[in-house]
């Protein structure tokens, strides 16, 4: 069977990533995904290059948020547009979105005012930078302002460095994922109670939620932790290493047992007896005596050799490896972590069940592309989509591009 959530409709109203992002998801997983961009698009269209075609409409960016989804353009700002909306929604399970704070009610359309007793069932997803309420609620939420105010950032860069943005948008993808793991919640809850319920997202609460093992560690101490680079800030050896070559190699020696493995392969036996390195808090004490001892003899080894050998004694280790050579490798075509819809590639999906799987891929859709379909299945006569066309509901130029399709 196809899709463990087919059936369930989802109305995503979203942009940028996080809403994207998990409205993406669950087209993966069967829903039948409905995108509503304004006529200008959703910006990340133009958040190239690369871009998919020639005409520059479609950026790799967007690519990789937005599969699987029909897409229809509605400019909200008109009320016509807004009637169609409200008909949109009460057709659906799940709404995600994450509009400034305050613009669905400004258009009457607020879950708490209005949704919420016209649509009992619906699941409505708000994803917001800071909430609605409290000292910073309505502030608009950008990935890498969160990893600031919420200390990341902070813990990222080598211990003399400047603090560093995490390399990918982790707070936009933590909350994308939270969203997902909440409205699966809150259907599952309905399928019992019959109702549906608001699933309240910030980014400021994802980024405060992974700050393992770093806030547990204050939580406890008090101690401010600090930067440690590559390397783990409570085990040891747990980082990179500069081996012979231009290649990295990290190595996790997580227990005791492991490090004697690892001096073991090493060729430096005696380590592990060593009062200094017997015990992981010994090693994390004596942090700098036992990177003096290891660092001149990792120089002496090939990085992808040595990775096979530690992971043949139970030590985790693997070679830094760029983007290229981790979606090339085979396990991830095994995995089917890399997936086609003709010329449109994608990451795959990492949620894997026995019985239920994903729906095939879906290229996305061009803007507009869907919105004569979607409005004719919601009963739009043929005059009623043109009248709507020509109130600017779907922008100035009225374009509908799938009438003939």
């Amino acid at each position: 069977m196809s899709g463990a959530i087919r059936g369930v409709r989802v109305l995503d109203l979203s942009r940028v990533l996080a809403g994207p992002l998990c409205a993406q998801m669950l087209a993966d997983h069967g829903a039948q995904v409905i995108k509503v961009e304004a006529p200008a698009g959703d910006e990340t269209r133009r958040w190239g290059p690369p871009f998919a075609d020639e005409a520059e409409t479609t950026s790799a960016y967007y690519q990789g948020l937005n599969r699987n989804k029909s897409n229809i353009v509605l400019d909200l700002r008109t009320q016509p547009a807004r009637e169609v909306l409200y008909d949109l929604i009460a057709r659906a399970d799940v709404v995600v979105e994450n509009f400034k704070a305050g613009t669905m009610q400004g258009w009457g359309l607020g879950y708490e005012s209005r949704l919420a007793r016209d649509f009992p069932r619906l699941v409505y997803c708000r994803i917001t930078g800071y909430g609605v309420d409290g000292p910073l609620g309505g502030l608009p939420g950008y990935d890498a302002a969160l990893q600031a105010y919420g200390g990341l950032m902070s813990l990222n860069g080598e211990r003399d460095g400047e603090p560093l943005r995490v390399g990918v948008p982790i707070v936009d993808i933590t909350a994308a994922h939270q969203a997902f793991a909440g409205v699966l919640l809150a259907l599952l809850e309905r399928a019992g109670s019959g109702r549906g319920q608001l699933v309240d997202v910030t980014l400021f609460d994802a980024v405060l939620s992974i700050l393992h093992p770093h806030a547990a560690t204050y939580l406890q101490s008090g101690e401010v932790p600090e930067r440690t680079g590559a390397a783990h800030p409570t085990v040891a050896p747990y980082q990179v290493f500069r081996t012979a070559g231009p290649g990295r190699l990290f190595v996790a020696a997580a227990s005791d047992a492991q490090f004697a493995a690892l001096t073991g392969v090493l060729g430096r036996p005696h380590l592990a007896d060593d009062p200094r390195f017997r015990r992981n808090r010994d090693r994390v004490g004596h942090r700098v005596e036992l990177l003096a001892e290891l660092e001149p003899v990792f120089l002496a080894h090939d990085a992808g050799d040595l990775a096979v050998r530690l992971a043949a004694r139970g030590v985790p280790a693997s070679p830094v490896h760029d983007i290229d050579a981790a979606l090339s490798a085979p396990h991830t075509l095994h995995r089917a972590m890399v997936v086609r819809d003709g010329a449109y590639r994608g990451v795959g999906v990492p949620i894997k069940l026995s019985r239920s799987a994903p729906v095939p891929p879906r290229a996305p859709a061009a803007a507009g592309a869907d919105t004569y379909r979607v409005l004719a299945e919601l009963g739009c006569s043929a005059e009623r989509i043109a009248a709507l066309g020509r109130s600017g509901a779907f922008g100035a130029a009225g374009a509908v591009t799938d009438r003939d399709g």
